[in-house]
């Protein structure tokens, strides 16, 4: 078979143009495509649901590919197995109430759950503010990373949406630009953003899962972006919240949606 460099150029851009153009209008726009907002996007997607997932590096899976300190396991609870088993991710006891898995397996289990599931994943891109409408995230402003490294003065694109979720971890990056832009109330007990405190990964396994939900209307945050938001505490290289945070925020989303529709 005798290749056309310029086929294979005129195929990439079709067709992504075509997956981006439908990736401009989701039920749901996600951005962070670490552990919480790849299973978030999985469940949402098996629901039915329209789901466009945005991460600013390359890679996805956040944290979840260098295990702790670059040992590339990673830890679970045990009442988090149901949701290893649950993508097929193989898991081993390592004693009673803990299990590990590795990351490396872990991450592109999701990555390919998610894929075949529906859901419309745009790497290398970068959020760099959102829509809002009369008191409500009604979408995001998005750009290419490279631009937004290289300093460039480049107009975004924008993406609507009925919910977004907050999956970037630490710097919980939406929630921030949010308050910073418009100088709104969070659902929080000061009313804006807490940051996030050391070490406690008992606490902040379970404050994690606990406050999973709507920070602003329209806005949702999962994972460590809850504690970041809220003032929680960081958890290390567990992963038992975080996955457990994606499911909580997908089944949120799905509920009001289903209320929505009735």
């Amino acid at each position: 078979m005798k290749l056309d460099e310029v086929v294979v150029s005129r195929a990439i851009i079709e067709r992504f143009a075509r997956k981006f153009s439908q990736g401009l209008e989701p039920d749901v726009a996600i951005v962070g495509a670490g552990p919480s907002g790849l299973v978030a996007a999985c469940y949402l997607a098996r629901g039915g649901v329209k789901v466009a997932l945005f991460e600013r590096k390359l890679s996805i899976g956040g944290g979840m590919w260098g295990g702790g300190m670059l040992f590339n396991e990673v830890v679970f609870q045990e009442e988090a197995k149901r949701v290893l088993d649950d993508f097929s991710i193989f898991s081993e006891k390592f004693q009673d109430g803990y299990y590990t898995a590795d990351a490396v397996e872990a991450v592109s289990t999701l990555c390919s759950a998610a894929c075949r599931a529906g859901v419309k994943i745009f790497n290398g891109v970068s959020v760099e503010d959102l829509m809002v409408r009369e008191g409500s995230v009604v979408g995001l402003v998005i750009n290419w990373t490279a631009v937004e490294m290289a300093g460039l003065h480049v107009d975004p694109l924008a993406v609507r949406a009925k919910a977004v979720v907050d999956a970037t971890g630490h710097p919980a990056e939406v929630v921030q630009v949010l308050q910073k832009k418009n100088r709104v109330t969070l659902k929080t007990p000061s009313g804006s953003f807490q940051g996030e405190r050391s070490l406690w990964a008992e606490a902040a396994e379970t404050s994690t899962v606990e406050n999973t939900g709507e920070i602003y209307p329209g806005l949702y945050a999962a994972g460590m972006a809850v504690n970041a938001t809220l003032g929680g505490y960081r958890m290390g290289p567990i992963f038992g919240g975080m996955v457990f945070s994606g499911e909580k925020v997908a089944r949120m989303i799905l509920d009001r949606f289903k209320k929505t529709r009735s």
